[in-house]
Formats: C-alpha cells, sequence, structure tokens
C-alpha cells in the first residue's frame, strides 16, 4: 500500500493534475511544481521518495539543468532522489534522451543521470507500473519521510 511522496515538475497545470488524480488513487502522496526552481526548493524541503520530472519547461530545457542541480547536491538524501523524466520530445523531433543500445562508454540511458524516462502522452497504467518500479529499485535509499 504506497504512501510514497512523489514530487511532479511540470508546467502543464492539466498535466500535474491528470497525474496527480492517478497516482492518488493508489494511495501516492503528490507534490507538484510548476518550474524547475520551485521543484528544487519542494525536492530539498520534502525530500520526496520520486521526482515526475518533464524537460521542456518555460525556460527552455529547465528540467536537464533541474537534474544536474539536483545531482550535485551536497546532501545524499536530495541529491540521490530517482527522477523519471516525462517528455515529449520523441514524438516532435529525431533528438533522442537515451539511446536504444549504449555506444561502449554509456549503457541504454545512461545519457541523463535519471532512473526512467516516460513518453508523453503517458498511460495510466504505464505511469503506475513505472513508478512502483523505480520506487522499488531505490528501496535501498535511506527513507525520505
Amino acid at each position: 500500500m504506497p504512501n510514497e511522496k512523489i514530487l511532479v515538475v511540470d508546467d502543464d497545470p492539466d498535466l500535474v493534475e491528470a497525474i496527480r488524480v492517478v497516482l492518488e488513487s493508489k494511495d501516492y502522496k503528490v507534490l507538484a511544481a510548476g518550474s524547475a526552481p520551485d521543484g528544487l526548493a519542494l525536492a530539498r524541503r520534502e525530500r520526496p521518495d520520486l521526482i515526475l520530472l518533464d524537460v521542456m519547461m518555460p525556460e527552455g530545457t529547465e528540467g536537464f539543468h533541474f537534474v544536474w542541480t539536483l545531482r550535485r547536491e551536497a546532501e545524499a538524501g536530495v541529491r540521490d532522489i530517482p527522477i523519471i523524466v516525462l517528455t515529449a520530445i520523441h514524438d516532435k523531433t529525431e533528438l533522442r534522451f537515451y539511446p536504444d543500445t549504449g555506444d561502449g562508454t554509456y549503457a541504454p540511458g545512461e545519457y541523463l543521470p535519471v532512473q526512467d524516462f516516460l513518453d508523453k502522452p503517458i498511460a495510466p497504467a504505464e505511469l503506475l507500473k513505472r513508478v512502483a518500479q523505480t520506487i522499488k529499485a531505490a528501496g535501498s535509499r535511506p527513507s525520505a519521510g
């Protein structure tokens, strides 16, 4: 029975609300921020168990900066919060954030230090599956409270 805190960082309030409804239906506690700076402040204060992060926000690639800033935090309890990136960019461009195969240096998905990627639009069942998998995989992380 989930009680984990999930921080959703996305500038689309309709998407945030849709995600909130899906996650709260499974008893996750949902926090929301509409920008990277607000998301970072909430992550530092609330120490969620997982962050769902939009990459493209009003300032362009805010999500990328969010990841790199969070991963440089001094406190491991903040620095190590698992992140699932939410993106529609794969539908709009040939740019890929992660390769299907590794290149000898990086394994598949290792180009951005996040735990997973979800393409928008997000199917509710897939969202719940990936959230549960990511939280379970991070289970050895000290409790965020």
